[in-house]
């Protein structure tokens, strides 16, 4: 048996695209079956976007489709770069304001979306260069 991690770097890294996808399918499936798209599009208007209700569509399909891509391998740059916009702007308009801390010291801050960042940025840092994972 291999010592711990158990498994080598570029098996490592699969298990990791694979767990941050099914994060991002995790987060988009749950907005869709709890039927909160609708509270997110008007959450997006009061912050002062047009059209809030068929960005968070766009965002659930990207996040649901793109999940799927990543897991499965491809395109694995540009999805990470789309992730990471997204995690972007999630934070200035919904986690910044709420602090760094998302548990125990705090409520929904930007520590989870920052691990994220970092997490796609490694993985765009690996992916093989072929046309499936740019």
């Amino acid at each position: 048996m291999r010592p711990f991690p158990f498994l080598p770097l570029a098996q490592t890294l699969v298990v990791l695209r694979v767990a941050t996808a099914f994060i991002f399918f995790a987060h988009a499936a749950v907005r869709v079956s709890n039927g909160t798209i609708g509270q997110f599009g008007d959450f997006l208007n009061a912050k002062g976007l047009v059209y809030g209700l068929p960005m968070v569509w766009g965002i659930t399909a990207f996040e649901l489709g793109g999940s799927v891509l990543l897991a499965l391998g491809y395109f694995v740059r540009s999805l990470s770069a789309g992730f990471i916009m997204m995690l972007l702007i999630g934070i200035v308009l919904i986690h910044a304001s709420l602090g760094w801390f998302v548990g125990e010291h705090g409520t929904g801050g930007s520590e989870y979306s920052f691990l994220l960042i970092i997490v796609l940025w490694v993985l765009a840092a690996t992916a093989e260069k072929h046309p499936a994972t740019l």
